[in-house]
């Protein structure tokens, strides 16, 4: 859209511009002024920005001008339509954007404009914790290489967090910092090949995801929710996997389904992407209490893992009536199994689905073919090798089309066509090897 829209600039007349938000109907869209972006802008008094921009960094100011409109229309028209408020961030990347995001919180947004020296300094002044995909495991274990030691914890928060900030910069200004150490520090069972150089160019203020890509089956999903209080009853307990259970078939609505044909009734319009093979369920228990009347802190989870039902994956039930089902049948025996007895102190319960199996689908990459979906399109895709009972006759030509439409010896050519045409079904040559091979690709 930005694209499409820088082509559309007058560079004589910025002050003058109109965003088109439909290629079809260029009245489609909203007045804006090209020349200044919309919002706040980040500065660093460090950075010189009189100096004059590169012809790259120019054009890449114009589209982050043009994003800044957009993102502006974008929130005024949610909360004129729907009375949310939002925050947005404009800048070169993901884990950036996310960040200046933040800056003007709670009605507001704010644009990461060029010269490019800005981000470096801008990621600097963060904590590593606070960085989009640096993880909690993942922050403390940075910590404690560059601290030399375990780092303090910060009283009374759930999740322990640090009093003792390490801030990007100094991750990046580390002895011998860079990829290969942050792979031999992040390194360990279930981590990501690469991880040190993604981490790294994540400190860095560079990240290459894509925006508003096509829809992918994530790893695994999760809900948890973390308790300051004592779970005093099995009740409690129940009522909380009953919440953790709706919010997480909703998120299995929204991350694993996707709308197939329009014209099909309304339950029978989405279908799975992927379904998850196996149901797990964490808590986290408190240790008890010292002589001395304290706690110790710790992270420590214990987890147990069941085949996921089937019946999660039906459509055609409220989420409510299926997470009631999915407490009472799974939850509550793999509880009962990790936590026997009573008296439980619990400080966190996380439910999640993992191990997920991409289902048949109409293209070849899958790991699977829609059978159905095959047979409700089948009319469109084997129409071109469908044998008719009745010929498609055409009109003869007469003495003079012939002439004027036929080369020589094509006359012949037509006639027996003509008489091809003309012949029963049992007569008919058998259907080709290229129309079988069809059929037997959508069967497999």
């Amino acid at each position: 859209m930005v694209d499409y829209n820088m082509d559309l600039l007058n560079f004589n007349d910025l002050v003058h511009s109109f965003f088109c938000l439909d290629r079809e109907d260029p009245t489609i869209g909203f007045a804006y002024d090209a020349s200044t972006v919309f919002g706040p802008i980040y500065t660093n008094s460090n950075i010189r920005v009189s100096a004059g921009l590169t012809d790259e960094e120019a054009v890449l100011k114009q589209r982050l001008i043009l994003g800044s409109h957009l993102a502006r229309h974008l929130r005024h028209e949610l909360e004129e339509q729907k009375g949310y408020t939002s925050t947005v961030g404009i800048a070169t990347n993901k884990v950036v954007s996310k960040l200046v995001g933040n800056m003007n919180k709670p009605k507001n947004q704010t644009t990461m404009a060029p010269p490019l020296e800005l981000v470096g300094e801008f990621m600097d002044e963060h904590d590593i914790g606070k960085v989009p995909g640096i993880g909690f495991k993942m922050a403390q274990k940075i910590r404690q290489n560059i601290l030399g030691r375990d780092p303090a914890f910060q009283d009374g928060l759930v999740y322990g967090g640090s009093r003792e900030n390490v801030a990007v910069r100094d991750v990046r200004l580390h002895p011998g910092m860079g990829p290969n150490m942050l792979d031999d520090i992040l390194s360990g069972p279930g981590s990501q090949k690469g991880v040190g150089g993604r981490i790294w160019a994540l400190l860095n203020g560079v990240d290459d995801g894509e925006v508003g890509k096509a829809k992918r089956v994530p790893s695994q999903i999760s809900q948890e929710d973390s308790y300051m209080k004592y779970l005093h009853t099995f009740e409690q307990v129940r009522q909380q996997l009953t919440l953790l259970s709706e919010r997480l078939i909703h998120r299995m609505h929204v991350d694993l389904t996707a709308e197939d044909d329009p014209e099909m009734d309304e339950g029978e319009r989405r279908r799975w992407l992927a379904h998850p093979r196996t149901l797990r369920l964490t808590t986290r228990p408190r240790p008890p209490l010292n002589s001395d009347g304290s706690r110790s802190r710790t992270f420590n989870r214990i987890s147990r893992s069941a085949p996921m039902p089937n019946f999660v994956f039906t459509l055609h039930q409220s989420v409510e009536s299926l997470a009631e089902k999915l407490v009472d049948e799974t939850l509550v025996p793999m509880f009962r199994r990790l936590h026997p007895g009573s008296g439980w102190n619990l400080s966190l319960v996380n439910v999640a689905v993992t191990n997920m199996a991409e289902t048949a689908a109409e293209n070849k990459d899958s790991e699977g073919r829609d059978i159905g979906r095959m047979f409700r399109h089948q009319d469109d895709v084997l129409k071109d090798f469908r044998v008719t009972d009745e010929p498609q006759i055409q009109p003869p030509l007469d003495d003079a089309d012939k002439h004027e439409s036929a080369s020589p010896g094509q006359a012949d050519n037509a006639a027996a066509v003509q008489e091809a045409e003309w012949q029963s079904d049992d007569e008919a040559e058998p259907l080709s090897h290229e129309f079988w091979a069809n059929v037997a690709d959508y069967l497999t």
